[in-house]
């Protein structure tokens, strides 16, 4: 079956402070409407990805990048039968922060101005991190990292758009949305959050899309998934990070989990914190696996 197919690692290597490692080909999987807090920097292998992003379907095959700025929602499925396979790297606002004050001249905070990249060189850059954090190469894999940011920053990057100027729509949402992140676990019904907050539902569901680019109970559910991965990541069991973050049981937290992150979170946790080795070595490989072997180059930022 197709579904058997599918594999997936998301993990961390020590040695990359900030940065999430994932490793994954799906066919069937279809990721809901989400966020990350970190970049997503996706080298696609072979197949095609297709994404949600910005109000219209993005499209991206082998050799190509699929870059998403941190807090911008956006979905993932195959666009062909045979499904896609990629390598991706996760860094922290801060880590590509820091990248781009020392190798560009981007003024304000950097981000990607396109989410689609042709760049088989910077494609093979990725798959190459990955590479080398298999093999416990922390020189290398941390070199490749800042070359491979530095060269989509070049190429692709820009400041991130300031945020539009507050109305009172905008203010509703923010504080409806300090209201859901305050009470994860017994949230008020959107009739009862918007009475509190002395508008409409459907005022507070208009204004909150607006801003968050998702209605209120998506954006809850992508807020619980992130807190839940954070106690994870604390060596909280998932059994308990369901209850904790407002899910019913723990198959509720499998289930949203698997939609956003990709994989379920015991894999999830035991690839983090729990791996016997330490996050090395570990790679699921789907059949005819070349690591990108399109963008494999000398590595030199040119």
């Amino acid at each position: 079956m197709a579904g058997s197919m599918e594999r997936a690692r998301h993990w961390r290597y020590a040695e990359l402070p900030g940065v999430d490692l994932l490793r994954a080909r799906y066919v069937q999987k279809k990721f809901v409407r989400h966020t990350h807090e970190n970049f997503v920097i996706a080298a696609i292998a072979d197949g095609l990805e297709v994404f949600h992003h910005g109000g219209a379907d993005q499209y991206a095959g082998p050799g190509t990048l699929a870059l998403v700025n941190p807090d911008t929602p956006h979905t993932g499925r195959a666009g062909v039968p045979e499904g896609w396979r990629y390598g991706a790297l996760y860094p922290s606002p801060d880590v590509v922060a820091e990248i781009a004050a020392e190798t560009t001249t981007i003024r304000g905070t950097p981000g990607f101005v396109h989410p689609v990249l042709d760049d088989p060189y910077a494609a093979g850059l990725v798959h190459q991190v990955l590479r080398a954090v298999d093999e416990g190469n922390a020189l290398a894999a941390d070199t490749l990292l800042r070359v491979a940011v530095t060269r989509l920053l070049r190429l692709n990057g820009g400041p991130l758009p300031q945020r539009p100027v507050r109305t009172a729509g905008t203010s509703a949402a923010a504080r409806a949305r300090a209201v859901l992140s305050e009470r994860m676990a017994d949230p008020p019904t959107l009739a009862r959050l918007a009475s509190d907050l002395g508008t409409s539902p459907f005022a507070l569901l208009r204004a909150f899309r607006a801003a968050y680019g998702m209605p209120p109970h998506a954006w809850l559910t992508d807020a619980r998934v992130r807190r839940a991965r954070s106690l994870l990541d604390a060596g909280t069991a998932p059994v308990d990070a369901a209850v904790a973050v407002g899910f019913t049981d723990q198959p509720h937290l499998n289930r949203h989990f698997s939609r956003i992150v990709g994989v379920p979170p015991g894999a999830y946790q035991r690839e983090r914190i729990g791996g016997p080795d330490g996050g090395r070595g570990r790679e699921e490989r789907a059949p005819g696996h070349t690591d990108g072997a399109r963008g494999r180059k000398n590595v030199q930022d040119r």
